[in-house]
């Protein structure tokens, strides 16, 4: 009966400090499919892949763990890590304004956020913006900023309207049909975007906000988020992750955290 409570205790305590990977021998990551270049599906492989997801490859493969790529509603995310079917969040997290909601990594590319035009729109500035619809993401920062307050706190409240699109791909599908004038995006998705359709859109010159990304983990899990972060830096010590940055920014390294 000892032995048996001891294993029961020992079970309970890797659920809330993370050893239980140990056991499972998988990383599984949480990622919004639909948000290149960090993550989405290759349309000639079928396969998911990204800036992110290449990380975490390198990552799962020097800790002999299978990586298991989770698409995940955003929406969703916090219910998807507390419950335990994903380890971690990782595509292009804003660690901002979430600072006290999960286990961060240190910050591993700064980010900002800009606005999306079609090429020929009359909008130069963000004072342009003033009576026009704009979309942006469900449950993201600069959606929070627009709505609440940020770096330019009362730009949100010059529009017209905000729409709310429930990813980045339908926001784009908004602006190209018409039916929103600008879309606010992060700068990394919306250059992504315009080297895949050459001069149809632009990025405006002025940012909305600026913000930093990490790897979330749930609150608690202290040993995984050590040990994710202690083998990202490795990969920054040895150029690893330096390569896979040049792969998807044009040939730039974009990291900022440091080995």
């Amino acid at each position: 009966m000892k032995k048996l409570l001891a294993v029961v205790a020992l079970a309970l305590l890797c659920t809330f400090t993370g050893c239980a990977k140990k056991q499972s021998n998988t990383f599984t990551v949480g990622f919004d499919a639909e948000f290149p270049p960090y993550g989405f599906k290759d349309e000639k492989t079928g396969e998911y892949t990204g800036f992110d997801l290449e990380l975490a490859e390198e990552v799962a493969k020097r800790n002999g763990w299978t990586l298991v790529k989770k698409p995940i509603n955003w929406d969703s995310k916090d219910m998807e890590l507390n419950s335990g079917s994903i380890d971690c969040i990782w595509n292009g997290f804003t660690i901002n304004g979430r600072e006290n909601e999960y286990e961060w990594t240190e910050a591993y590319v700064d980010n900002s956020q800009v606005v999306m035009v079609k090429k020929d729109s009359p909008v130069k500035t963000l004072a342009d913006l003033a009576g026009k619809v704009v979309a942006a993401q469900t449950d993201t920062p600069v959606l929070k900023a627009l709505q609440e307050g940020g770096d330019k706190a009362d730009l949100g409240k010059t529009f017209k309207k905000i729409v709310i699109s429930s990813n980045y791909v339908s926001a784009m599908m908004e602006l190209e049909s018409g039916a929103v004038d600008a879309v606010a995006v992060d700068i990394g998705v919306a250059k992504a975007k315009i080297a895949d359709t050459g001069d149809k859109f632009a990025i405006l010159d002025e940012n909305i906000m600026s913000e930093q990304y990490g790897i979330g983990f749930k609150k608690g899990n202290t040993a995984l988020r050590d040990k994710v972060q202690s083998t990202l830096k490795g990969m920054v010590a040895d150029g690893a992750a330096v390569e896979i940055s040049k792969k998807y920014f044009d040939g730039k390294d974009v990291l900022i955290i440091k080995p």
